[in-house]
């Protein structure tokens, strides 16, 4: 935040900068499931990694996830090693994985989605984190964009006041990109061991950061 009148003629200018935040209930749960399967053989991991890596998508599309919202990503396959005395290095089996981005666009049915692909997958499967946001953000940044020009309207008043002037016309506007703020994150919760877990939406937040330059009259 800043308040720095200048010599302009017979008026000075103020900048200041204004954030806001929005908040509504998220409506994308974007999730990374990862497939690891660890074999004797390069042949035998990469071959139980697909077929897992198949049978977890299957199991997404039967719960209505379109193919457009499920991306393959990170396909590895890598030996693993282990130090002998007296042998060195020896690999001990090999590695193959990748990773399954899906975004889940029914919040409230996504513990059903997500216990149905873990279970396809069985003991192969990483459930690597989830994110919660908006499909289409733009509504609830324009409320964050709004409530940035009011913080940065009230901020430029009270320094007019301090400074026994007033404001003037608007002389430029910045909205500052990617404003940091709170992190949108889900709820988790197990009930029993038998029961799926409960992901809990609450709601998430986007923010916007404005600089808006005045003209100062006396």
């Amino acid at each position: 935040m800043t308040g720095e009148p200048n010599t302009r003629a017979n008026y000075g200018t103020i900048t200041v900068t204004g954030t806001g935040t929005a908040e509504a209930p998220p409506d994308l749960l974007t999730i990374s499931v990862g497939v690891e399967c660890r074999r004797d053989s390069v042949g035998a991991a990469y071959a139980d990694a697909g077929t897992t890596s198949a049978a977890v998508s299957g199991a997404l599309r039967r719960h209505g996830v379109a193919d457009a919202d499920i991306r393959t990503s990170g396909l590895n396959v890598r030996p693993e090693f282990v130090w002998r005395d007296g042998g060195g290095q020896q690999v001990t089996g090999y590695v193959a994985s990748s990773v399954l981005t899906v975004r889940l666009r029914q919040v409230s049915a996504a513990s059903g989605v997500i216990a149905a692909a873990v279970d396809a997958g069985g003991d192969d499967v990483r459930l690597n984190g989830l994110e919660l946001g908006f499909s289409d953000e733009s509504a609830i940044a324009s409320l964050a964009r709004e409530a940035a020009w009011q913080d940065a309207a009230a901020k430029a008043e009270q320094f007019a006041s301090l400074a026994s002037a007033r404001l003037g016309a608007v002389l430029s506007v910045a909205e500052h990109p990617d404003a940091p703020g709170p992190v949108p994150v889900a709820r988790i919760q197990r009930a029993t061991a038998s029961e799926a877990i409960s992901v809990e939406a609450g709601h998430a937040s986007i923010n916007a950061s404005v600089s808006v330059v005045w003209e100062l009259q006396a």
